[in-house]
C-alpha cells in the first residue's frame, strides 16, 4: 500500500479564523478591554514619557451618532493609538457640548414641556437630564467604534467646574475691555427668537423677488437741478431681494467715487443710476430706449432727500464705500435696523434714527405702518402690490440666490438690530492672525481660511436669548442701569457656579449673590441680573482653559485640534479668540480638518434622500474595523464618498490583510522565537522580504507622522498583495511546506518578523483585528502580551537596507519572474500545461543576461514555481519579453515523474529505493 506523504508536509495550521465575524467578535474584545481597563493601563505604562495632547472638540449631546461623528472620532483614535505606540503619553479626554438651542428643542419634544408653564429651574433640569442621557448613549456608540479614551471621566460643558472656569474666562476678557454691549444688526432666528453667531448660519438656495423701486427726489440741495434744470420726475432707483425690509428703509447709499447718470426714458421719468450698471438695469426693466441726459459724481449726491414710496417719511441720500458695481443700480437700499453695512454707514449720519420694524418673533411692529402685525415673509406680496399701486415699482424679477438659514431649525434668518453682548474681534484680530502664522495647518489652505475669517470679522455676538446655557455674569444698577462686571463679581459668580451650578443664577436674587460692599459708581447698591446666556461657541471655546488647564493629565497648548472643515468659523475660531484674549497665545500647535461625507454622486448624505447610512448600521453589518478601514482609505482632507458598494470592496481589502496574517500564523505553527535564524545566516530571498517590510515601516511611520492615513492603508494593502501574496509568500510555500532545517527556519524567521511589524502598523487603524492577531501569534521576550497597543511601533532598521547593487539585482530577478508568469499563462491558455509545476522553462537571453541569471545565486525554478528553468544565449524559441533588455521564454511540459510529496517533476524521483515516488530532496527530509 503506497505511503501517505501528506502527513509529512508542514501544512498551515492555526486557530485564527478566516472569517472575521467582526460584528459578533468586536463586542467581546470591547468587554475584555473594559475589564482590563486598557486606557488606564496605557496611561500608567506611558507615565513619564513626553505628553502629546489631542484636545477633543465636543459634539452636541442631542441624538445618535452620525457618520460625521464616527469619521471625526476614528481619525482622532488613529492619532492617539499611534502616539501611544511611539514614545508618547497621549491621553484622550472626550468631551460633549451640552447647552444651547438644539438640546432645548429636543428636551421640549422628549418631555412634552410647555416652555411657558415650567419654571426656568425645572426647564434647565430637564435639559440637563436630556443631555446626560444622550452623553451616555453617544459614549457607548463611540466605544463601539473602538475609540480608546477616558470615557469614565469626559468633560461636559454643563459641569460646575467647567462653567466656573468659563465664567473666569469671560471675566478676564471683560477686564481687558474685550466685552461690550451694543445695538447692532445681528443674525436673528425668528423661529427660535435668538441671536445667532456666524458659525450658526448655513446657506441654502432660495427663490425670491428681486425688485427695482423708485424713490422720488424731494430736496436736491441744488445738485440735480444744476445739471438738469429740474427735479420733476427724477427718481433714485434702488434694488433689493428682501422686499419685506422696505418699511425699514431710512436712506439710499451711493459710492462717492462712482459716476452716476441721469437716464431719461420715453415716459419722461429720469432715473439716477450708476453709469456702469445702466445696461443691466435697462435689461431688467425692459427699457428698450433711453437717453443719458447728464452725469454727476456720487459724492455730489450726498444729503439729497427722497420720498419713501410707502411710508410718510424721507429717505436721505448718503455716501458709503460699501456700495459696489457687482449688482443692482449703484443706489443701495439702506435699512440700518436690518443690515450690518447699513448700520455702520448710518452711524456717520446722526440725523438718521434707528428703526427696527420687526420684533423678535418675526412680526412687523408699529414702525412698519400698515404692515404691523404681519409675519415678515407675508409682507412681501402686500408690499409688492402697494408698490405697483403707487407706481413706484420699476421692475421685478424672480431669482434664485443663496440665503442664510439657521443651522438648527433650518428656517431662514433675518438681520435685526438688537442690543447684544459682543466680544471685540477688532481688538484681537492682529494678535490672532499673527498666531496663525506659527501653527501647522492640515490642509495648508486652512491658514488662509482662518486668517481671512478673522480679518473679515469685527465682533462676535456672544449673547443668546435662551435659558439653557451659561448665564452672562453681569449685573445692572437698578438706579442708572449701568452694567457691573469686575474681578470681585466674577469671582463671586464663579465660586457660586462651582459649588451650586448655573441653576443658582435663576434661583437667587442679585442681592443674594453679591456682597454688601459692591456698589455702582452712582452709589446705588441694588442690582438686577442679565437674563441672556452665552453663545455655546463660548462654552466650547473656553475648553482649553476649563479642560487643558485644569486636568492633571493634560497640558496647554494642545498639540492637535482635529475637526470638520466647518470649524474655521466655529470651534477653531472661538478657541483662538478666547485664548488670545486671556493668554496671548494660540490654544493649538496643529489644526487638522476633514471634509464632509457624501454619497457616490457627491450628494450630501440624508435619510430623506435615501442615501443615509449610520455608523450603527455599518458596524452591525460589517464591523467597526471595516468602518475604520474606510476612514483610513480615503483622503479625509477632502469630502469623502461612501456607499454600501464601497464597503463590500473594503471588506475584500480587509480580508487580504487579515488572511495574509492568517497565512503567516498558519506557517508559524510550532515555531518559537528562540528558533529565529540570525540575519547573517538567512537566505537572501528572506533578507529581501525583510528589506521590503523595513521600507514599508519607513513609509508607514512617515505617513502616520504627517497624518496621511490613506497612505498607511494603501501601502500596507499593497505590501500584502504585491510583495507578499503575489511574490514572496508564493515562492517560499515549497520551503515552508516541504523543507526542514535552516531553509525553512529562515523563511519562518522572516515571516514572523514581518507579522510582528505588520500587526503593530495596523494597530491604530484595525484595532480589533490587530489585537486578535496579537493574541494568536508567537511572541518574544519584551512583548507586552496584554494588548498590541501596549507595544512600540516598529522602527526603521538601517541594517536591513539593501545596497543599490542588490536592489537592482532583485528588480531584474523579479522582472524575469513576471515575464515567466506571463509565458506560463499563455501556455495554460494553449493547454500545454495545467499547473505551473508541470512546466519546464527555457530562457534565452543575451550573453550579459545569461551571465546575470547564472550568477544571481537564486534557484530560478523555485522563484518561478516551475519544475525546471534553463538559461541559454544566442538564438532561442518562445515569445519575446522585456526583462534584461529583451529575452525569449519557451514553455514546454516537463518530462519525468512527479514527486508525490512536493509535486515537482524531478529526474531524481525513483532514485531512493525506500521512497521511490519521492524526489531526492523530499526523500532526504523524510529520512531525517
Amino acid at each position: 500500500m503506497p505511503q501517505d506523504y501528506n502527513k509529512t508536509i508542514h501544512l498551515p495550521k492555526t486557530d485564527f479564523p478566516m472569517r472575521a465575524g467582526l460584528p459578533k467578535r468586536e463586542p467581546e474584545f470591547l468587554a475584555k478591554w473594559e475589564e482590563d481597563h486598557i486606557y488606564d493601563t496605557l496611561m500608567k505604562k506611558n507615565e513619564g514619557k513626553p505628553l502629546f495632547i489631542l484636545h477633543d472638540g465636543p459634539p452636541y449631546a442631542n441624538g445618535n451618532l452620525h457618520l460625521g461623528h464616527a469619521l471625526n472620532k476614528i481619525l482622532k483614535d488613529f492619532i492617539i493609538r499611534y502616539k501611544n505606540m511611539t514614545g508618547y503619553k497621549a491621553p484622550y479626554v472626550p468631551g460633549w457640548d451640552t447647552h444651547g438651542l438644539p438640546i432645548e428643542r429636543q428636551a421640549i419634544a422628549a418631555f412634552g414641556l410647555d416652555r411657558h408653564k415650567v419654571s426656568n429651574k425645572e426647564f434647565c433640569e430637564k435639559c440637563k437630564e436630556f443631555a446626560i442621557e444622550h452623553v451616555n448613549t453617544q459614549r457607548e456608540q463611540f466605544k463601539r467604534l473602538g475609540v480608546v479614551g477616558d470615557w469614565e471621566n469626559p468633560y461636559l460643558t454643563l459641569t460646575n467646574d467647567f462653567v466656573a472656569k468659563q465664567i473666569e474666562v469671560f471675566g478676564e476678557m471683560a477686564k481687558k475691555g474685550y466685552i461690550y454691549k451694543g445695538l447692532k444688526p445681528v443674525y436673528w432666528c425668528p423661529h427660535d427668537e435668538t441671536a445667532l453667531a456666524e458659525a450658526e448660519i448655513e446657506y441654502k438656495d432660495a427663490t425670491c423677488e428681486s425688485i427695482y423701486v423708485k424713490f422720488a427726489v424731494k430736496d436736491d440741495k441744488g445738485k440735480i437741478s444744476a445739471v438738469l434744470g429740474t427735479t420733476e420726475n427724477v427718481y433714485f432707483v434702488i434694488w433689493t431681494t428682501t422686499t419685506w425690509t422696505l418699511p425699514g428703509n431710512l436712506a439710499i447709499s451711493v459710492n462717492p467715487y462712482f459716476e452716476y447718470s441721469f437716464v431719461k426714458v420715453p415716459n419722461g421719468e429720469i432715473y439716477v443710476l450708476a453709469t456702469d450698471l445702466i445696461p443691466a438695469v435697462a435689461a431688467a426693466a425692459g427699457m428698450e430706449s433711453y437717453e443719458i441726459v447728464g452725469t454727476i459724481q456720487g459724492s455730489e449726491l450726498e444729503y439729497i432727500t427722497t420720498q419713501h414710496p410707502l411710508m410718510d417719511r424721507e429717505s436721505l441720500v448718503i455716501v458709503g464705500e460699501h456700495v459696489t458695481l457687482d449688482a443692482g443700480t449703484g443706489c443701495v437700499h439702506t435699512a440700518p435696523g436690518f443690515g450690518a453695512d447699513d448700520f455702520i454707514v448710518c452711524q456717520k449720519y446722526p440725523e438718521i434714527p434707528m428703526i427696527v420694524p420687526v420684533d423678535s418673533k418675526g412680526y412687523a411692529t408699529e414702525d412698519a405702518g400698515k404692515y404691523a402685525g404681519m409675519y415678515y415673509e407675508n409682507t412681501n406680496a402686500v408690499i409688492l402690490d402697494d408698490l405697483k399701486a403707487q407706481g413706484a415699482l420699476l421692475a421685478v424679477e424672480t431669482i434664485e440666490h443663496s440665503y442664510p438659514h439657521c443651522w438648527r431649525c433650518k428656517n431662514p434668518i433675518i438681520f435685526r438690530a438688537t442690543e447684544q453682548w459682543f466680544c471685540s474681534v477688532d481688538a484681537l484680530k492682529d494678535d490672532a492672525v499673527k498666531a496663525c502664522h506659527d501653527i501647522q495647518w492640515i490642509p495648508a489652505w486652512g491658514e488662509d481660511r482662518m486668517t481671512s475669517m478673522i480679518l473679515e470679522r469685527s465682533d462676535w455676538c456672544i449673547s443668546r436669548q435662551r435659558t439653557w446655557g451659561v448665564p452672562i455674569p453681569i449685573f445692572f444698577c437698578k438706579k442708572c442701569g449701568k452694567p457691573i462686571v469686575n474681578e470681585k463679581t466674577i469671582k463671586l459668580v464663579a465660586d457660586l457656579f462651582r459649588e451650586h451650578g448655573t441653576s443658582a443664577w435663576f434661583d437667587m436674587d442679585a442681592s443674594e449673590i453679591l456682597t454688601d460692599d459692591i456698589k455702582c459708581e452712582c452709589g446705588c447698591s441694588e442690582f438686577t441680573k442679565e437674563t441672556d446666556t452665552m453663545d455655546v461657541w463660548f462654552d466650547s471655546g473656553s475648553s482649553h482653559a476649563a479642560v487643558m488647564d485644569e486636568r492633571d493629565d493634560l497640558a496647554y497648548p494642545a498639540d492637535v485640534y482635529l475637526e470638520g472643515n466647518d470649524q474655521y468659523r466655529g470651534w477653531f475660531q472661538s478657541s483662538m479668540l478666547t485664548a488670545i484674549a486671556t493668554k496671548g497665545t494660540a490654544p493649538y500647535k496643529t489644526v487638522i480638518t476633514h471634509g464632509m461625507i457624501v454619497d457616490e454622486e457627491r450628494q450630501k448624505m440624508s435619510k430623506s434622500k435615501g442615501n443615509g447610512m449610520s455608523p450603527q448600521e455599518i458596524t452591525k453589518e460589517y464591523g467597526a474595523d471595516i468602518l475604520r478601514l474606510w476612514v483610513s482609505s480615503a483622503d479625509y482632507r477632502v469630502d469623502m464618498k461612501i456607499s454600501k458598494k464601497m464597503f463590500k470592496q473594503l471588506s475584500q481589502n480587509y480580508l487580504k490583510i487579515r488572511n495574509t496574517a492568517r497565512y503567516i500564523m498558519g506557517n508559524l505553527d510550532g515555531f518559537t522565537v528562540d528558533q529565529m535564524v540570525p540575519y547573517d545566516q538567512m537566505l537572501e530571498l528572506d533578507k529581501w522580504a525583510l528589506m521590503k517590510c523595513n521600507d514599508l515601516v519607513r513609509r508607514v511611520r512617515a505617513a502616520y507622522d504627517s497624518y496621511e492615513f490613506h497612505t498607511v492603508t494603501h501601502a500596507i494593502h499593497n505590501f500584502c498583495v504585491v510583495d507578499m501574496s503575489n511574490f514572496y509568500l508564493d515562492v517560499i510555500k515549497d520551503r515552508l511546506y516541504c523543507d526542514d532545517g535552516l531553509s525553512r527556519l529562515s523563511a519562518q524567521t522572516a515571516i514572523y518578523r514581518i507579522l510582528d511589524a505588520l500587526v503593530r502598523m495596523i494597530a491604530p487603524i484595525l484595532c480589533f483585528t490587530a489585537d486578535e492577531i496579537w493574541h494568536a501569534m508567537p511572541h518574544q521576550e519584551g512583548d507586552d502580551l496584554r494588548n498590541v497597543l501596549f507595544n512600540d511601533m516598529p522602527s526603521y532598521d538601517e541594517s536591513l537596507v539593501f545596497d543599490e547593487a542588490a536592489m537592482i539585482k532583485w528588480e531584474k530577478i523579479i522582472a524575469v519572474r513576471d515575464d515567466v508568469n506571463k509565458a506560463l499563462e499563455q501556455a495554460r491558455g494553449a493547454k500545454l500545461i495545467g499547473k505551473p509545476l508541470e512546466a519546464k522553462v527555457v530562457i534565452t537571453a543575451s550573453d550579459a543576461g545569461k551571465e546575470f541569471l547564472d550568477g544571481c545565486g537564486q534557484d530560478l525554478a523555485k522563484l518561478c514555481i516551475v519544475s525546471a528553468v534553463s538559461v541559454q544565449s544566442g538564438e532561442g524559441e518562445g515569445d519575446e519579453y522585456e526583462a534584461l533588455g529583451g529575452i525569449r521564454i519557451a514553455v514546454s511540459r516537463m518530462e519525468g515523474e512527479k514527486c508525490a510529496r512536493c509535486w515537482i517533476y524531478d529526474p531524481t524521483v525513483g532514485e531512493n529505493a525506500e521512497h521511490p515516488c519521492l524526489c531526492a530532496r523530499c526523500a532526504s527530509v523524510i529520512s531525517r
